[in-house]
């Protein structure tokens, strides 16, 4: 785990920063000045949204992390209470699709991988940060999701399986921080151009659907110290 430096003023943590949404946000965020936190897999690709990030005047520390390695996420919440005491922003963005097929061929590691990162994670890192955000003056979380969790469709059952799970959590989550000033949301953005959508529908034309830039200002609203929305699911855009 990465050496943080010093505290500057509000601290986002964003998942699935690598690519596509988290990308965006890291850069929507940075605009703000703010300090970001920014988890990918992908060394190379956190570096490349690090230096769109330094572009824009932000700055980031980046932590290559597989959100798969619960304890890699313990860590991150100890050396965040070291060094800040407080995360003002947690985006839980990363996902993954596995196999849209039917769900009696999705093979069993595929449907537990999918259920351990869409849900799973996001679990441990609400164990791993809430009192962090509780800590913060005004404490957000907001977590990514999408139609599959409420529209069911053939194929797309281990995913939108996970993602209502992660809906139910982060619901659940909003009922037992009301009375504190942590603020909890799902945001659903509605289809984008992100490397996700591609593996999903491989014969889409990308410039069919919008950039992942186009949705992150409900983002940016919803983190907002002065936001009082509180257990909803945004929908963003819906499905064609």
């Amino acid at each position: 785990m990465p050496e943080l430096a010093g505290s500057p003023g509000r601290i986002v943590l964003i998942t699935g920063a690598s690519h596509g949404l988290g990308a965006a946000l890291a850069e929507a965020f940075a605009a703000e000045g703010t300090q970001l936190i920014l988890i990918g897999r992908t060394p190379g690709a956190l570096e490349e949204v690090d230096d769109r990030v330094c572009a824009r005047g932000g700055q980031a520390t980046l932590v290559p992390l597989d959100l798969l390695r619960g304890e890699g996420i313990d860590q991150l919440g100890g050396v965040l209470a070291q060094r800040y005491g407080r995360l003002d922003v947690l985006i839980g963005n990363a996902a993954e699709l596995g196999t849209l097929s039917p769900l009696g061929h999705v093979e069993p590691k595929v449907f537990e991988e999918v259920m351990a990162l869409n849900a799973g994670a996001n679990y441990r890192l609400v164990r791993s940060l809430d009192c962090l955000l509780r800590a913060a003056p005004t404490g957000r979380a907001i977590f990514v999701t999408c139609s599959q969790a409420r529209d069911a469709r053939p194929y797309w059952g281990a995913y939108g399986a996970s993602k209502a799970a992660l809906e139910a959590l982060a619901l659940s989550y909003a009922a037992e921080v009301r009375r504190t000033r942590v603020r909890v949301n799902l945001i659903d953005p509605g289809p984008m151009r992100t490397r996700l959508r591609a593996r999903a529908y491989p014969g889409e034309e990308p410039d069919e659907q919008p950039a992942p830039e186009t949705v992150v200002e409900p983002f940016l609203a919803l983190a907002a110290p002065d936001c009082a929305r509180h257990g909803e699911l945004i929908r963003v855009r819906t499905e064609p």
